[in-house]
């Protein structure tokens, strides 16, 4: 495991860069983030570059032993680019230029822009190409999906649908243009979701599509910059960071050309008191883990409180700052970049707290950073492991997609069942990949698939094919409602899924924040919220019962027997204690092995080596937890990490 860190020496006088290199030595700093928001220090004059100042800080790090990860500058063009060609800043859904000189203030389909990224990029990746310390790229910085709005994206859409369809007739079928007079003579008619109106009054189909090509667009972005890298520099690991934002691409396309997938890691630093809340991020690790089911990096984790476009947070707790980042390393991350070794004096980020603070001396977020650094490097034995799970959860972008563009009723969001299910599953110690909608689930026994809203034909049969050869299949409510292109299928719910499903709802009840009670055949009783699928059984069994209004005695949960596998169904959307009760029946009926002792928000991972696995325990909470597991007695301080190796 490497420990590493991002260092801005443009925002430092040289006389720093010297000492802080012998400290980030010293600690057992073993690699750099550099370069992501400096191209106006790399060209402050169009057509003059300045790359010395780069180079004598990598050499200064490379005489240290320190490698550095090298950015692409073009999240933030220079002022003098902007000047110039006003055209590059991105258009809101206003039909106005976003603010300018904040930060991504750049259209990714500008031709002004892509001439002047392709060109540094190229400078730089010929310039760093042969230069030893350089052990990967990063490209740009936390793209989000394209929502501009600009003439160049207008025309880049057009031409997405045009690619897609071919004729604006076909469209018009595919959309069920026909309903409010929507219907499309020609391509120059077409222009993205302009307008201050919820995204919610627009045609879902047509709104479902722009996000394909928002992602589709960034994806082609991230593409150019890539493939410039990779003529200059094929031996050297390229990837881009990202991390949940407002707008998501498709994170599976996104990393598809890439070496390794990179995320921006901040974990909460106030433990929630809502004993409901899934507030762990390692669900945002198994996510991340299971895009291309590979470890992968932290390109910048929670080194203190947080704060810039809000007010500050709670500084880390002692032990969360080192616990978090073996929790990532539990979950797959081989490398641990801390986002930041000083807390910035000037900018809009001098309050998201680095390593060391505002005064330059190191306090006790460093002790423990330093002492982190020391834990991995005894960690030597974890080096080649990989994570195996028999557990895969589907997240599906194009559902999360649609579930935002139309709210399906209130408090729910695409989200939460996927969260409650992981969370299930990992209370009782299983390792669990989050996973594509066309990833291979062959080699799993148990895949959750929850909220499958917009169709897929493929995934749809692989889900049959994999019950049929004797896999387990959880499918949730709201599953099989919309078909690709995101128009509702007229039949009976879960439509395509109802004979894996063996039962059809006969109504629904969006109950939102109304709580009605929900009994296991068991006798076991629980809450259910938001939603109520009223079920009908054919082949299926009902294990659970609404036990109140009107629908009181209608199964809530079913089980289906399918070829040699099972598919259960989760009618309602449940509290915590719902899905581990049903979760623990599914493992007892799968025959996996399990640990029922661990309590609330401790965390057992395996990964395994040759010959061998390594155990982490992580107590995931601010107090100390006392239990057992077998005949082992345990003991965990406040995110407090224990890690042990068994011959297997």
């Amino acid at each position: 495991m490497k420990i590493g860190v991002d260092y801005y020496p443009e925002h430092w006088d040289r006389s720093l860069w010297t000492s802080d290199a012998d400290l980030m030595q010293k600690t057992g700093v073993k690699l750099v983030r550099m370069g992501e928001f400096a191209w106006c220090r790399f060209e402050p004059i169009e057509n003059e570059f300045h790359f010395e100042w780069m180079d004598e800080i990598i050499e200064i790090f490379a005489k240290r032993g320190i490698d550095v990860v090298l950015c692409t500058p073009t999240n933030c063009p220079p002022l003098w680019l902007c000047e110039k060609y006003p055209d590059i800043i991105p258009t809101g859904r206003d039909g106005r230029k976003n603010d300018a000189y904040i930060r991504g203030h750049r259209c990714m389909n500008n031709p002004h822009f892509l001439e002047y990224a392709k060109r540094i990029i190229e400078k730089m990746a010929k310039h760093y190409a042969k230069n030893p310390a350089v052990v990967a790229w990063q490209i740009d910085n936390e793209l989000e999906a394209n929502f501009c709005f600009c003439e160049n994206c207008t025309d880049s859409f057009r031409g997405w649908l045009k690619e897609k369809y071919t004729t604006p007739a076909n469209m018009n079928k595919a959309h069920g243009n026909n309903v409010w007079s929507g219907e499309y003579s020609a391509w120059t008619q077409i222009r993205p979701p302009f307008g201050n109106n919820p995204h919610a009054w627009l045609n879902p189909a047509f709104m479902l599509d722009f996000n394909r090509y928002a992602s589709d667009s960034t994806v082609k972005y991230l593409r150019v910059q890539t493939d410039i890298i990779r003529k200059n520099c094929p031996d050297t690991k390229i990837t881009t960071n990202t991390w949940f934002c407002q707008n998501m691409p498709d994170f599976y396309k996104e990393f598809s050309g890439l070496d390794f997938v990179a995320y921006d890691n901040y974990p909460t630093t106030k433990i929630p008191e809502d004993t409901e809340e899934c507030y762990s991020h390692s669900f945002h690790l198994d996510l991340m883990r299971g895009i291309k089911r590979r470890n992968f990096w932290i390109m910048e984790e929670l080194s203190g409180g947080l704060g810039s476009w809000s007010p500050m947070s709670r500084t880390t707790a002692p032990g969360m700052l080192e616990g978090y980042s073996l929790q990532a390393l539990a979950h797959g991350a081989d490398t641990v970049i801390h986002f930041r070794w000083r807390t910035a004096v000037s900018g809009a980020e001098m309050h998201w707290h680095g390593l060391i603070d505002h005064s330059n001396v190191p306090g006790r977020r460093f002790e423990e950073f330093a002492h982190l650094c020391k834990t991995a490097e005894a960690l030597d034995f974890i080096n080649d492991t990989q994570i195996r799970s028999e557990v895969a959860i589907i997240y599906a972008p194009e559902n999360e997609w649609a579930f935002k563009l139309q709210p399906q009723t209130e408090g729910m969001f695409y989200f939460e069942q996927i969260r409650l299910l992981h969370d299930a599953f990992s209370k009782y110690g299983l390792n669990v990949d989050i996973i594509g909608p066309d990833a291979d689930i062959s080699g799993y026994k148990i895949v959750a698939a929850p909220q499958m809203y917009v169709t897929d034909e493929n995934t749809v049969k692989r889900l049959y094919e994999f019950a049929e050869k004797g896999g387990t299949v959880i499918l949730t409510n709201r599953s099989g409602v919309k078909d690709t292109h995101n128009n509702c299928i007229m039949s009976q719910l879960p439509t395509v899924y109802r004979k894996l499903v063996g039962a059809y709802v006969e109504e629904y009840d969006p109950i939102g924040r109304d709580m009605i009670p929900v009994q296991f055949a068991d006798g076991e009783n629980f809450s259910c919220r938001e939603w109520c699928d009223i079920l009908h059984t054919e082949s299926a069994e009902a294990i659970a019962y609404y036990d109140g209004d009107f629908f009181k005695g209608k199964p809530a949960v079913t089980v289906n027997h399918y070829g040699s596998g099972r598919a259960y169904y989760i009618g309602t959307v449940g509290q915590k204690a719902f899905y581990r009760h049903l979760v623990r029946d599914i493992l007892t009926e799968c025959g996996l092995p399990f640990v029922e002792t661990l309590p609330d928000n401790v965390e057992l991972t395996e990964r395994m080596g040759d010959g061998y696995k390594v155990r982490f325990i992580f107590n995931d909470t601010d107090r100390e937890q006392s239990f057992s597991i077998g005949e082992e007695e345990l003991s965990l301080k406040p995110f407090e990490m224990k890690i042990d190796r068994q011959n297997v």
